[in-house]
């Protein structure tokens, strides 16, 4: 459900790890317009699976006049911090999700506009300056950072913009100064939207997939609150799910069910700002993998239309939540379909 707001409004969200072993999911929204009052959404059709997203708009200018437009593709905000462990897809590129976009049936080339930020000031000039990589996760941006003269290094991590790090590289416990800035990305390029016409946009990427070894809501042969609380708000877990689990831990000896969790975050509160207010006809369709794998998630009129595809239609469409998926992938053999 990916939507079309002002430009000015980046809808993006980081979900935090939950324990040691885990990997948080970014949570990525969607396309946005720098003018959309001409320009209405007759369709979305959005598909989200572990593996990818795709998106397919039709957009219409209901207007006599053709109306120029910014599109963009905010990536989601990631922070260069040693401690944490977001699930990045492509962890050495600038294009970390992937990102592809298509306008009419033809591969556009949009420009990647990228700003580093320590604590809230823009710090992209200062890496620039000492040929540092503005992506921090990259083996790039640590090889700069340790060419760096002395005086720079103090001051960047009195700035908070490294930090010194002690961690085991295979030859025993070494300190290296690391990435500590966030760095926000954003994707865009210039758009026409002819008068009376339709404007057919899809785009692709790889969504960041979160993800922890074992259950987290249940343990000792019972859900566990606070987080089992939280989960059934956040993906809407039924009495069906439920029970999948139950049965998967009384059928493991030490009382745990056998799954390995995995999270993604899709970000469509961000509101409705094209000429219709709604998106005409909209279609989500839900992937969970394979027929052995569980999954839940929050939505109206959820039909199973394939051995593992979930589907949710509408008219006149408005969301009012986020998605939020959960899957539950068997570590072992005792996983059934469920759901």
């Amino acid at each position: 459900m990916l939507r079309t707001v002002l430009a000015a409004a980046l809808a993006v969200i980081a979900a935090p790890a939950f324990a040691n072993d885990s990997v948080a999911e970014l949570g990525t929204g969607g396309l946005i317009l720098s003018r959309s009052d001409a320009v209405a959404m007759q369709s979305e059709d959005l598909f989200i699976s572990p593996e990818k997203v795709t998106v397919d708009y039709v957009f219409r200018n209901n207007t006599d006049k053709d109306v120029s437009s910014i599109v963009a593709f905010p990536m989601p905000d990631i922070e260069g911090d040693p401690n944490e462990m977001p699930a990045i897809p492509e962890a050495q590129s600038d294009n970390f999700l992937g990102f592809e976009v298509t306008i009419d049936g033809v591969d556009a080339k949009p420009q990647l506009e990228q700003k580093a930020l320590a604590l809230g000031i823009d710090i992209t000039a200062d890496l620039k300056a000492q040929n540092v990589p503005l992506y921090p996760f990259g083996d790039a941006a640590k090889a700069a950072l340790a060419k760096l003269p002395k005086d720079v290094t103090k001051d960047w991590e009195d700035r908070g913009i490294i930090i010194e790090d002690t961690a085991d590289n295979g030859s025993g416990m070494q300190s290296s100064y690391v990435p500590f800035w966030q760095l926000r990305s954003t994707y865009w390029w210039r758009s026409t939207f002819p008068a009376n016409k339709e404007v057919h946009v899809s785009h692709r990427y790889k969504p960041s997939v979160g993800g922890t070894s074992s259950v987290s809501f249940f343990s000792d042969g019972q859900f566990q609150s606070p987080q089992y609380d939280n989960y059934k708000t956040r993906y809407c877990m039924d009495e069906t799910f439920d029970n999948a689990v139950r049965k998967a831990a009384k059928a493991n000896p030490d009382g745990y069910p056998k799954y390995y969790e995995s999270r993604i975050a899709y970000i469509l509160t961000t509101g409705g700002n094209w000429a219709s207010g709604n998106i005409g006809n909209f279609k989500l369709a839900i992937d969970k993998g394979s027929p052995k794998n569980l999954v839940s998630f929050c939505g109206d009129n959820v039909k199973k239309v394939g051995p593992t595809t979930f589907e949710v239609t509408a008219k006149d469409f408005y969301p009012e939540r986020n998605i939020d998926i959960l899957l539950l992938e068997p570590s072992d053999n005792n996983g059934g379909d469920a759901n």
